[in-house]
């Protein structure tokens, strides 16, 4: 239950127009639902502006669906990360807006569309590779209400692809960029803007980037004082953050 909606049933409550008995009912479930195998987080939403996410990995399709039921009796967005398109296919079952986006690996229930954010996003990937990653940031900042570019295949290894595209930059609020290999492209892309700049290290490369160490510690090491970082091929943390800072 987001915040407006609990607003809306206190002051239904207040105007006679619902019982207590009613409320109660909205309301028993609302710190956490246990259901055995999982606690749904209802208060989250309330608390931090965007409900529990569900990360699809290591869940069977039952358990999802289970949780997505018990979600669906309040109005917001469902979000789940690191799915596939069989839990997708019983999702839209139970929801016909649900949507599954096949790069990032995203199943995105759409229920709200209002724009929450105070400008532009733009999720800028190294190159072609790391675009999984960069979708699932884009997709996380867009369920979350705001307004969302990309910014695709302008690694440092041409960066004149990059430099055509400044007034992109500079039109952002807030910017994710998502590399591999040395993950140099934070830094230059900190460089070159005074907004808050979100690196992803990727695990793409070759033998000596580590499955991503080596981009992640060169991100952690940049010398643009405007980059912070997330964890490697964490786009929904990536997207999650840029959200936050875009309703500041």
């Amino acid at each position: 239950m987001m915040e407006a909606e609990l607003r809306t049933l206190l002051a239904e409550v207040k105007a006679g127009e619902k019982s207590i008995d009613e409320a109660l009912g909205k309301l028993k479930h609302l710190p956490f639902e246990n259901l055995g195998f999982a606690r749904i987080d209802h208060h989250r939403s309330i608390r931090q502006g965007f409900p529990e996410v569900i990360f699809g990995r290591g869940k069977t399709v039952q358990q999802i669906v289970a949780i997505v039921k018990r979600m669906l009796a309040n109005q917001h967005n469902i979000l789940i990360t690191h799915s596939d398109r069989g839990t997708f296919q019983q999702i839209k079952k139970l929801d016909r807006r649900t949507k599954f986006y096949k790069d990032s690996k995203a199943v995105v229930v759409w229920r709200d569309k209002t724009s929450h954010g105070k400008g532009k996003i733009l999720v800028v990937s190294a190159g072609t590779a790391d675009i999984p990653v960069a979708e699932e940031a884009l997709v996380t900042a867009q369920v979350m209400g705001n307004n969302v570019e990309n910014l695709y295949d302008v690694g440092v290894a041409g960066i004149h692809r990059l430099l055509s595209e400044r007034d992109l930059l500079l039109k952002a609020r807030v910017i994710v960029v998502v590399a591999g290999m040395e993950g140099a492209l934070p830094s230059v892309v900190g460089g070159l803007v005074s907004v808050p700049v979100i690196a992803v290290p990727t695990s793409v490369g070759y033998g000596a980037s580590l499955q991503g160490i080596t981009a992640l510690l060169g991100m952690l090491n940049s010398c643009s004082s405007n980059v912070t970082v997330v964890n490697i091929d964490n786009g929904f943390g990536a997207g999650y953050v840029a959200s936050l800072i875009n309703r500041l």
